[in-house]
C-alpha cells in the first residue's frame, strides 16, 4: 500500500514537474519572441526616412503591455499540462482569464495614448502660428478621456463575462434593482459632475477655449495649461495656478486673447503738458518701434486721444505676435518715451499754472504767470 501511494505522488510530482518546465518554458520563449519582435521594429527604418518617430512611439507605449499578454497567453496555453486538482481548476482559470483582460486593457489604453501621440506630433504649439495645434490638442485631449472610459467599461464586461454563475447574475440584478432610489440620489449629486462633462463636450468642438489660450478669468490673466473632464487649469502669470470648473466657460463671459490669432494690439498712455511738439514725439516713438525685435510692424499709431485743463492724453498705439511681447512692448515704449520727454523736454511734464495777483500802486493787478510742477 505505501508502495501504491509512493507511486501516485511519484507520477503526480512527475507532471507537475513537467507542467512547472512548460510553463517555464513558454514564458522562457514568448519573452525572447517579445524581445526580437519589439528590437526589429525598433531598428527597422524606411529608407527614405532615416528618422521615423513612429516606431518608436509605438514601441514606448505598447512594449510593456504587450509583454504581459504574451506572458499570460503563453501561461494559458501550458496550463492544461498542470494537474490541478478539479476544485480549483475552474478558479484558476477564471483567475488568468481577469489578468489577461486586464494586461488587454492596459493594451488598449496604450493603443489610444499611441495614436494621440501619432496624431499630435506634427502639431507643435512652440510655433509662432499655433491655432491649429491648440484646437487639435484640446480636442484630443477630451476624446482621448472619454475613449479611455468606454474601454474602461468595455474591459469591464469582458471581465464579467468570465462568471456564468447564475446566482451572480440574479444576486447582481436584485441589487440594481433594488439601488434605484440610490441612484436618484447619486445622480442629484454627480449633477455637477454631468454638466461639467457635457460642457467640456461642448468647449472641445465649439472652441471657446483651446489648450494654450491666453485668457483672463476673474481678473486673472494666464494660459489654459490643461482642460479635465471636470475643471480647467490655468497658468497665472505669477506661477499661480487658477482651477476653474468647466462649467464656468459656458454660463459665464470670460476674456479669450487667442480665440482666432495670436498677434494682439496694445497701448501706452502718455499724459503731457500742452507745450510738447506732438510731431516729435511721433518719429521718437517709431524709431523706438523700429529698433525693437518684439514689434511685428503692422501697427504704429500716435494719436492726441483726449485732453484735460491740464494734460493732454498721448495713446501710442502698437502691435506685437502674442499677448507676451506685447505687455514687454509697451513697457519698453512707456519708459523710452519718458526718457525721451525728460531729456528733450523737461517743462512738458504736466503742471498747474497759477497767477498771483499783486496790487500796484494805482489799484490795479499786475500780471504774474508761473508754472509750477505737480
Amino acid at each position: 500500500m505505501l508502495l501504491a501511494i509512493y507511486s501516485m505522488l511519484a507520477a503526480h510530482g512527475r507532471e507537475w514537474a513537467l507542467g512547472v518546465t512548460l510553463i517555464c518554458l513558454a514564458i522562457l520563449l514568448s519573452l525572447f519572441a517579445h524581445d526580437i519582435f519589439f528590437r526589429l521594429l525598433a531598428r527597422f527604418r524606411p529608407k527614405q526616412h532615416k528618422d521615423h518617430p513612429t516606431l518608436a512611439i509605438a514601441t514606448q507605449r505598447l512594449k510593456r503591455p504587450a509583454r504581459w499578454i504574451v506572458i499570460l497567453t503563453a501561461i494559458g496555453f501550458a496550463l492544461p499540462w498542470i494537474p490541478i486538482p478539479s476544485a480549483y481548476r475552474d478558479l484558476t482559470h477564471k483567475g488568468l482569464g481577469i489578468l489577461w483582460f486586464l494586461a488587454l486593457g492596459w493594451l488598449m489604453i496604450s493603443s489610444v495614448y499611441m495614436v494621440e501621440d501619432l496624431l499630435l506630433r506634427s502639431y507643435d504649439v512652440a510655433s509662432s502660428d499655433n491655432l491649429r495645434a491648440r484646437r487639435v490638442r484640446t480636442q484630443m485631449q477630451f476624446m482621448r478621456r472619454i475613449t479611455i472610459f468606454l474601454l474602461l467599461l468595455v474591459d469591464a464586461g469582458l471581465i464579467l463575462s468570465l462568471f456564468h454563475d447564475s446566482k451572480l447574475w440574479h444576486y447582481g440584478a436584485g441589487l440594481l434593482a433594488s439601488a434605484g432610489l440610490a441612484s436618484l440620489v447619486l445622480a442629484t449629486a454627480a449633477k455637477s459632475t454631468a454638466s461639467n462633462l457635457l460642457a467640456g463636450l461642448q468647449i472641445a468642438f465649439t472652441e471657446t477655449i483651446r489648450i494654450d489660450d491666453v485668457v483672463v478669468v476673474q481678473g486673472y490673466w494666464g494660459r489654459i495649461e490643461e482642460i479635465t473632464t471636470a475643471y480647467v487649469v490655468i497658468a497665472v502669470w505669477d506661477q499661480r495656478r487658477l482651477i476653474v470648473p468647466l462649467s464656468y466657460f459656458i454660463e459665464n463671459s470670460f476674456e479669450n486673447w487667442t480665440r482666432n490669432r495670436s498677434d494682439l494690439l496694445g497701448t501706452s498712455f502718455l499724459y503731457v503738458d500742452y507745450s510738447i511738439p506732438v510731431e516729435a514725439l511721433r518719429q521718437e516713438f517709431t524709431r523706438i518701434l523700429e529698433s525693437s525685435p518684439l514689434w511685428d510692424r503692422r501697427v504704429n499709431a500716435l494719436q492726441v486721444t483726449n485732453l484735460s485743463e491740464h494734460t493732454m492724453e498721448i495713446r501710442c498705439l502698437l502691435s506685437a505676435k502674442n499677448s507676451s511681447e506685447q505687455f514687454d512692448l509697451r513697457c519698453i515704449v512707456r519708459e523710452k518715451m519718458v526718457d525721451f520727454i525728460q531729456k528733450n523736454y523737461p517743462h512738458a511734464f504736466p503742471c498747474t499754472r497759477f497767477s498771483d495777483l499783486s496790487q500796484g500802486d494805482n489799484g490795479n493787478a499786475l500780471p504774474f504767470s508761473e508754472a509750477t510742477r505737480q
